[in-house]
Formats: C-alpha cells, structure tokens, sequence
C-alpha cells in the first residue's frame, strides 16, 4: 500500500497536497503518478530524502525504471466504499472546516489504511445535525 505514514509524519504534507480536488470537487481525487513525479522524478530518485532500499525500490518502480514501462496507473484498493444510493460531496465538508480525519481517521500514522468509521446512514444524519447542516434526504441521497 501506500506509505502515507511516511508521506505524513516524515515529509509533512497535508492531505490536499496530493488529494487536490477535495476542496473543490465531490471526489477527494486519487493522485496520478505524474503527479507523485512532481516530488519523485527521474532525477530526484537519490536526491529526495528516500534513503531505504524499499523506498527506492518502490519508486523505481513508480517512476518506471524497473521494467522500462514508465509510469503507468497505480491500481490502488478501495478502502471506504458507500453504498451507490448515497452521493458524498467531499467539498462542502472540508470548506465548512471538517477535518479529513473526522471520517478517515489518523491516516497520516496507519501503516495501512483501514476504515475507521462506519460510515452508515446514521453516523452522517447525527454528524450533520450536530452540525446544523442539512438533514433532508435529497442532501445525500439521489
């Protein structure tokens, strides 16, 4: 998986340095490897902090150095999934001041990413009337 904690704890970035379009967008966006190319190029694989022979490995093989392929798709695991009745706007949450790990928990120290809430029906209606945000069921639902 993906090392976040390394990314996080080590590196400092903020969830919205890679997932960009969640403050914009419905969708958190999951980075392309163009964009993990920003901080890790061609030229930067010794140069960037990554000392571990792992990390070295596995940006190599991001990058495409292993295989002669060059940076291709990540395919990444689904780890919070909502049923397809239910439409989850990420944009209005985090322009409200909702932090990412109200829902997604600490990522930035999980060695790999887990589900923290349940994120069923009722944990978002009492969330929001907490909150006072809308709690008609056209909000979230189709």
């Amino acid at each position: 998986g993906f090392p976040h904690k390394t990314h996080v704890e080590q590196a400092g970035l903020d969830c919205q340095f890679c997932h960009r379009t969640v403050s914009t967008d419905e969708a958190a966006s999951i980075p392309a490897v163009a964009q993990c190319l920003f901080c890790h190029g061609f030229d930067r694989i010794d140069g960037d902090g990554s000392s571990s022979p792992t990390a070295k490995t596995e940006l190599a093989k991001l990058i495409g150095e292993i295989g002669g392929a060059g940076p291709g798709p990540v395919n990444w695991v689904r780890v919070h999934r909502l049923p397809d009745s239910v439409q989850f706007v990420h944009a209005p949450h985090i322009q409200n001041g909702v932090s990412c790990s109200t829902c997604h928990g600490d990522v930035g120290s999980m060695e790999v990413v887990k589900q923290v809430r349940n994120l069923k029906m009722r944990d978002c209606v009492d969330c929001h009337r907490n909150n006072n945000a809308p709690t008609d069921c056209a909000t979230c639902h189709y």
